[in-house]
C-alpha cells in the first residue's frame, strides 16, 4: 500500500521512531516521505543518514506534510500546538495523536480549526513491532480512519474504539506492558527462589507467558478455558493459583488498572 503522502512525526522518542521504521519496512513509506523532529535534533543524526528529513522546527514539518503524528507528552501539547497553528491546514491536515488523556476535541480547540483528529494509542511493544494499537476519532472519515488503522498494523494490531474509552486503553494496553512485565519478572523470581539461576528463570517465565498470550490469540480461547487443562484435582496448579488468589494477584491487578486509567485522564487537565 504505497503512498505519495509526507508524513510529520512531531517528537521523535520511542513511539515515533518506531512507527517511522515500521512504516517503512513495511514499504508503505520511503524514508523520504517522513520528516522527523526533536529539540534535539542530533539525537536524529543515524536517521537523517537513513534518509529520513529530520528537523528542530516543528511548523516547517507541518507545512510539509499531509499527515501529522503528535507523539509528545500530554504537558508538552498546549505549546506545540500553538507553534504548529499557523502551518495547520483544515482542509489538508490529518492529525494523528498518541497524546494520553487528550481528546479529538482538545486538539481543535487549541488550534482553533476544525481539522480531522484520530487518536491513537499504541505500547512500546511497537519497537518489535507487535503493538497492541487502539485508535479512535470524533469527526474523521471513514476513509482516514482505515489508513490510520492500516498504518498502525504496519507495527502490530490495531482496533478502533469508542473515544471515551481511549484512556481506559491506555491504561490497559499501554500501561498495561509494564504490569505483564512485573508478572513475569515475578514469575522468575519465583522461579530462582525454587532453583533456576536468575537468567534461566527469565528466559523460561518469559516464554512461558509468551506462550499463554498465544493459546488464547490463536484459539481464541478463554483464560479460565485454558487454566481448567493445566489444573488437576488436590494438584500444584490449583494450589498455586488459589494461594496467589488468596493474597490478592487478581484483585492488585485490576485496582492498578483503574488507578492508571483515573491517572491518565487528569494527565492533560493538571499540565
Amino acid at each position: 500500500m504505497e503512498t505519495q503522502q509526507h508524513i510529520a512525526i512531531l517528537g521523535s522518542g520511542n513511539i515515533g521512531l518506531a512507527l517511522a521504521k515500521g512504516l517503512v519496512k513495511a514499504g508503505i513509506f520511503t524514508p523520504q516521505q517522513i520528516t522527523l523532529t526533536r529539540r534535539k535534533v542530533a539525537a536524529l543524526s543515524a536517521l537523517a543518514d537513513e534518509g529520513y528529513n529530520v528537523t528542530a522546527n516543528n511548523a516547517e514539518a507541518v507545512s510539509k506534510a499531509d499527515i501529522v503524528v503528535l507523539a509528545i507528552l500530554p504537558q508538552q501539547l498546549n505549546k506545540l500546538l500553538d507553534e504548529i497553528k499557523p502551518a495547520a491546514n483544515q482542509t489538508k491536515h490529518l492529525l494523528i495523536s498518541v497524546v494520553s488523556g487528550v481528546s479529538c476535541q482538545d486538539i481543535r480547540n487549541q488550534l482553533g480549526l476544525d481539522v480531522q483528529v484520530i487518536r491513537a494509542m499504541p505500547n512500546t511493544a511497537i519497537a518489535i513491532g507487535h503493538s497492541m494499537t487502539c485508535i479512535a476519532t470524533d469527526n474523521a472519515s471513514a476513509a482516514n480512519v482505515s489508513l490510520v488503522l492500516s498504518l498502525f498494523d504496519t507495527v502490530g494490531v490495531s482496533i478502533q474504539i469508542n473515544e471515551e474509552l481511549m484512556t481506559s486503553a491506555t491504561a490497559l494496553c499501554a500501561c498495561g506492558i509494564a504490569f505483564f512485565l512485573r508478572s513475569i519478572r515475578a514469575a522468575s523470581q519465583g522461579g530462582t527462589e525454587i532453583g533456576f539461576h536468575a537468567h534461566d528463570a527469565l528466559k523460561m517465565a518469559a516464554q512461558t507467558a509468551k506462550g499463554a498470550a498465544d493459546l488464547l490469540l490463536q484459539l481464541a480461547s478463554h483464560p479460565e478455558q485454558e487454566i481448567d487443562k493445566v489444573t488437576s484435582p488436590k494438584g500444584c496448579t490449583i494450589a498455586g493459583l488459589n494461594e496467589m488468589e488468596h493474597n490478592g494477584f487478581s484483585s492488585a491487578m485490576i485496582k492498578g488498572i483503574k488507578t492508571s486509567a483515573e491517572k491518565a485522564g487528569a494527565l492533560y487537565k493538571s499540565e
